[in-house]
């Protein structure tokens, strides 16, 4: 038996192939856990590494087999038949059952033609070290088949610059990710009007304390990602070198003029990076207002100059954003439009469209899309 990146193997199930010949192949199930403790299995379906099993007479056992196309589930996992066999309960209460249920399915036509045959061998199994950047498996990725999309987003080291509400979120969406080093930077204090503002529930004795922001955060994520590394500072020129050679930065900075130092910095350094913002007015009793998402690669970094995508001044006092006016969702909004672009930066979504530069407008839900780089 072995765990592999969300999915559960027993090894070395006896099965008959076509010419009526016995192999051993290899069950394969996504795993459910609940913590360390494996929950019930959330689909009867199982797939398998090796040919059709058949019957003793070479006939494929048609009443389980729904494919025999070779599907890779993950990068060292490719599967060449899926079976479908529902318990009359409608679900199996346990792996146990599932996978000895399926176990017997294939190993009974061997077992009638070789006499003692069973998938119980018994073989030593060395210990291997664990070295995922998560606490817990990802069992998201493999239920929904896409543990080998994930493996696009395992980089070095991405960085977050800025904790405030959009870098928050951010850093919730970048630490459920395979990245191995996520670095944030940012010098504040986590108060009590922060927690309007970023992911979750902090207490009242947590506001309290009146932690650093990348302290409080630290703690957090670190629960599920184990590469956060906080820096409690703001970055300036004294420091700014530390971002060379990361492989993505997040810039989530409330204010505009430390940006044009670190967009230059950033550009000769040769680093990708985005930078969000957003800008909103009150008019009568309502809110209006729009966000932006601006990308900038070596593919294409003109644009940002040339038409002025990120602002390099503080405004004029007027915006409302600046007084910390409680938008945890315009922030989370934000946030999640430069994580989707990142990810289609590298290809775990489509991109044909290639944006490097979005407005989402509030009136009117519109998303503007602009920038596109001639050739990549």
């Amino acid at each position: 038996m072995e765990v592999r990146e969300g999915h559960l193997l027993i090894k070395d199930v006896p099965y008959v192939d076509s010419r009526q010949e016995v192999r051993r192949g290899t069950l394969v199930s996504t795993l459910r856990v609940a913590g360390e403790i494996t929950d019930r299995p959330d689909t009867h379906v199982a797939w398998f590494i090796g040919g059709p099993p058949c019957h003793r007479d070479g006939r494929p056992i048609a009443e389980i087999i729904i494919s025999t196309e070779t599907k890779q589930l993950d990068r060292d996992l490719v599967v060449n038949c899926q079976f479908s066999s529902k318990p009359t309960s409608g679900c199996y209460e346990d792996y146990h059952q599932k996978m000895t249920t399926y176990a017997a399915i294939l190993s009974s036509p061997a077992e009638s033609l070789v006499l003692g045959i069973t998938p119980k061998t018994f073989p030593l199994i060395e210990e291997t070290s664990d070295d995922s950047v998560f606490q817990y498996m990802d069992t998201a990725s493999s239920r929904a088949g896409i543990a080998c999309v994930t493996r696009k987003l395992e980089l070095g080291r991405v960085a977050i610059v800025g904790l405030g509400g959009t870098g928050a979120y951010v850093l919730d969406q970048v630490a459920k990710t395979p990245v191995k080093e996520i670095h944030v930077f940012d010098g504040d204090r986590f108060s009590q009007h922060n927690a309007f503002r970023a992911p979750g529930a902090p207490s009242k004795e947590t506001l309290a304390a009146k932690p650093q922001k990348v302290a409080y955060l630290h703690e957090v994520y670190s629960r599920m990602h184990r590469g956060i590394v906080a820096h409690d500072y703001f970055v300036d020129e004294s420091n700014v070198d530390e971002l060379r050679g990361v492989d993505f930065v997040f810039l989530c900075l409330d204010r505009g003029g430390p940006k044009r130092m670190l967009v230059e910095k950033l550009e000769s350094f040769g680093v990708s990076f985005i930078d969000v913002g957003m800008g909103l007015y009150v008019e009568g009793e309502s809110i209006y207002g729009i966000l932006r998402v601006t990308t900038s690669t070596p593919h294409a970094r003109e644009h940002v100059h040339s038409k002025t995508r990120i602002p390099f001044s503080d405004g004029d006092g007027n915006d409302v954003y600046a007084t910390n006016i409680q938008i945890a969702d315009l922030n989370a909004l934000n946030a999640v439009l430069a994580v989707v672009k990142w990810k289609k930066l590298f290809g775990f979504y489509g991109d044909l469209d290639r944006e490097h530069f979005s407005v989402y407008t509030l009136d009117g839900n519109t998303l503007a899309n602009e920038d596109r780089p001639c050739s990549v």
